[in-house]
C-alpha cells in the first residue's frame, strides 16, 4: 500500500496554516472539478485525491493523527499497531461506509489505536466549502448544478437569482458525515457588463451624426436588446440609466438594479469625397 502525502497532493508545505490549505484546496477543487472536466477520468480521481487530502489537512483533530503517522508510514510495508498501538476505531463508524476513501486512509484513520477524542468517538461531523463558478448570465437567470456527495451520490442544487461572488448557498446535511455543504460562489467577469452591486454598467457606441442629430440606439441587456433615446447634441462620456436592466436582488429576486449605459461617440476614421464635401461646407458655415 502506497504512503499518501497529502501535503504535496494539496501543493503546501507541512506548516501551512488552515488559511493557506483551504485556499489551495478550493484553487484546486475549482480547477479539478467534475463539471469542468466531463468525461475526463484522471481529473476525477484528482478531484477524489484532493477531496480525501481536506477531509485529513482541514480537520484539526485528522490533520494531528495523519502527522503523528508521518515517516513512520513512508517505509511501508508496516504495522501500524506499532506507531499507534493496538485496538482502535473503525473508519465506517467515523465517516460512513467506506465514503470513497482510499485503502490508505482507512489503515490510518481505521484500524489505528484511538486516543483523546477519538476514544468511544461518534461520527465526526464537518461543515464544508465547495468552490462554484457561475456567469453573469446565470446569476441573472439563476442555475443550477450537479454535485457529488461523499457517498458518491449526485444531486442537483439551485443558485438563486441575484447571486454574486462571495455569496454562500448552504445545503443542510450535504457536507461530511451530516455536516452542512456551503458552496461559495464567483461569478466569472463578463466581457460586456461590469457589475455594481445590483447595477451593471456598459459602453455602447453611438454614430457622430446621431449624437449630433439625436435618434434611436439598439443596447443589448441581461434581459434582451432594448432602444435608447439619444437626444440632439449628447456628449460622449454621458451615461444614461436604464432602470430594471441591472440584476435582480439576492433576496427580493423581482426587484432588479438598473443599467447605466456610458456613450461612447464614433467618429468616422475615413469619408467619402461627399461626405468631406459636406463637412467642409458645414465648417465653412460655422466659422461665417
Amino acid at each position: 500500500m502506497e504512503y499518501k502525502d497529502y501535503y504535496k497532493v494539496l501543493g503546501v508545505s507541512r506548516s501551512a496554516d488552515e488559511a493557506e490549505i483551504k485556499k489551495a484546496y478550493r484553487q484546486l477543487a475549482r480547477k479539478l472539478h467534475p463539471d469542468r472536466n466531463p468525461g475526463d477520468s484522471t481529473a476525477e480521481e484528482r478531484f477524489k485525491e484532493i477531496n480525501e487530502a481536506y477531509e485529513v489537512l482541514g480537520n484539526a483533530e485528522n490533520r494531528k493523527r495523519y502527522d503523528r503517522f508521518g515517516s513512520a508510514g513512508q517505509g511501508m510495508p508496516f504495522d501500524i499497531n506499532d506507531i499507534f498501538g493496538a485496538g482502535g476505531v473503525n473508519v465506517d463508524d467515523l465517516f460512513g461506509q467506506n465514503g470513497g476513501f482510499s485503502d490508505f486512509f482507512r489503515t490510518v484513520f481505521g484500524d489505528a489505536a484511538a486516543t483523546g477524542a477519538y476514544t468511544n468517538a461518534q461520527p465526526l461531523s464537518r461543515n464544508v466549502e465547495q468552490p462554484i463558478d457561475i456567469t453573469l448570465e446565470e446569476s441573472y437567470h439563476g442555475a443550477t448544478r450537479t454535485l457529488v456527495d461523499v457517498e458518491g451520490e449526485r444531486f442537483t442544487v439551485k443558485i438563486p437569482k441575484g447571486a454574486k461572488t462571495g455569496t454562500k448557498v448552504r445545503l443542510p446535511g450535504k457536507g461530511s458525515q451530516g455536516g452542512d455543504l456551503f458552496l461559495i460562489i464567483t461569478v466569472i467577469d463578463h466581457p460586456v457588463f461590469k457589475r455594481n452591486e445590483h447595477d451593471l454598467r456598459t459602453n455602447v457606441r453611438v454614430d457622430l451624426l446621431t449624437a449630433v442629430l439625436g435618434g434611436e440606439i439598439r443596447v443589448e441587456t441581461l434581459k434582451g436588446p432594448v432602444n435608447l433615446k439619444i437626444a440632439p447634441g449628447t456628449q460622449g462620456g454621458k451615461s444614461m440609466r436604464l432602470r430594471g436592466r441591472g440584476m435582480p436582488k439576492l433576496r427580493q429576486p423581482n426587484q432588479y438594479g438598473n443599467l447605466l449605459a456610458r456613450i461612447h461617440i464614433d467618429v468616422p476614421a475615413k469619408l467619402s469625397q461627399e461626405e468631406q464635401a459636406l463637412y467642409q461646407q458645414l465648417a465653412a458655415l460655422r466659422s461665417a
